[in-house]
């Protein structure tokens, strides 16, 4: 049997937090002057220290009753700050990409692509509507986020967000009064999870700052074989989970454009020959591999633990718009404890190693690790903010702590260690 090591766990406990605003301070010393006013300085440093406490409920005013007691001007303040303030979160990522490259980058890093949903009441808050919810597991009222993340052998961490709007926030007239309330930018216009996620994707591809090869993705990204070609026009190596039901060829089929019988527009695109065999669903081809070719696979997978898997590796020809596409790798998992099968495709070159490749699909979980953190000691959810920019400026200061976090444990590890 075959282990293969992936991301560490962050495994920090509240007592590990106590006494760490020297820390922060310094953490947060690298971030302050892309603020341009000193009040935006203190209130960000403020907001991050409320974040990593432990309060409850960690949204504005409870933060600043903590830190600052029962100071009004305080509190409208930092809601300013946080709801409507000025400052550009997309300079602070981009200095935050560089330090995660400095904290864990790697040449094989991962780039990761999820979404994470917030329960939320009444209709004003931007983008809310019933829609399936991910925390909830049903559907329910809810804000949908997309989320970038990153991943190595020395850690993870989230890098960027997108807040997910329903078609109808964006078009349908009778939401005009909320937009307008919510502060929705007039060139706002419909973009699917995938091409939010591949926003994010490019920025920091262009950005070139984090070192990184691959892009790991669940089947609600997978599917989407737009998405999933773009990924590869950026250079990257994709292993993206896909339906049991996608269909792929085993061999390239013959093609050819068919012979104009003399009526109607001569034809001009080539198409699959008739004789050619019809694609199969990865499940089949599942179902088909003999039990001796399966390999036994180990990894470990965050919480969960060391995981015992049977893996096979085949090289097979995507399917575009009913035509061959690119050759690519089906990498098929069962596991072995309850017998789930998954399947996964990627664009990775033909003389991968097969363990690297092994290895890549396993190492998902720690976006969804994140999200846990994010959500239990870092208030992601917690936020009382109805705009959009607040939304946003709310996300990027919990994506700074948690890379507060990230960083903290590696220097304790060090610690521990020497």
């Amino acid at each position: 049997m075959t282990t293969i090591e992936t991301v560490p766990t962050l495994d920090l406990s509240p007592d590990d937090l106590v006494g760490v605003a020297d820390e922060l301070s310094a953490y947060h010393a690298i971030f302050a002057p892309l603020y341009t006013r000193r009040e935006q300085r203190e209130w960000a440093l403020l907001y991050q220290r409320g974040l990593v406490s432990d309060l409850p409920r960690k949204s504005v005013e409870p933060i600043v009753l903590s830190l600052r007691g029962a100071d009004e001007n305080a509190i409208r303040a930092v809601q300013q700050f946080v709801n409507a303030g000025a400052w550009d979160d997309a300079a602070i990522l981009q200095r935050h990409w560089q330090q995660v490259d400095e904290e864990i980058g790697d040449e094989d890093g991962l780039l990761l692509v999820d979404g994470s949903d917030f329960p939320k009441k009444g209709t004003e808050s931007v983008g809310v509507q019933r829609q399936y919810c991910g925390q909830l597991g049903k559907r329910a009222n809810c804000q949908a986020g997309v989320f970038l993340g990153y991943a190595s052998a020395y850690g993870s961490t989230l890098l960027d967000r997108r807040l997910y709007l329903p078609e109808a926030w964006v078009s349908d007239p009778t939401f005009a009064d909320r937009r307008r309330k919510c502060g929705l930018p007039d060139d706002i216009h419909f973009q699917t999870k995938p091409a939010l996620a591949l926003e994010m994707l490019k920025a920091v591809v262009q950005a070139g700052t984090l070192r990184a090869r691959w892009l790991a993705c669940d089947e609600g990204f997978g599917r989407d074989t737009g998405f999933l070609d773009a990924v590869a026009e950026l250079g990257l190596y994709a292993i993206a989970e896909v339906p049991l039901d996608t269909r792929v060829w085993k061999e390239r089929p013959q093609t050819a454009v068919p012979v104009w019988r003399g009526r109607g527009p001569k034809p001009s695109k080539a198409r699959v020959v008739a004789e050619a065999p019809a694609p199969l669903t990865v499940r089949a081809l599942a179902d088909a591999v003999p039990a001796a070719q399966w390999q036994e696979v180990a990894f470990a997978e965050g919480a969960k633990g060391m995981q015992v898997a049977d893996v096979k590796l085949l090289r097979v020809v995507s399917v575009r718009d009913g035509l061959p596409g690119p050759e690519v790798w089906l990498l098929l998992r069962i596991n072995r404890e309850t017998g789930e099968l998954k399947t996964f495709v990627s664009n990775a070159p033909e003389d991968v190693e097969a363990e690297r490749l092994i290895r890549v699909s396993a190492m998902r979980w720690p976006i969804e690790a994140c999200f846990e953190t994010g959500k239990q000691l870092l208030g992601m959810g917690d936020y009382e903010i109805r705009s959009w920019v607040g939304w946003h400026h709310h996300m990027t200061l919990v994506i700074l702590a948690h890379g507060f976090l990230m960083r903290l444990h590696r220097r304790l590890k060090k610690s521990q260690a020497s």
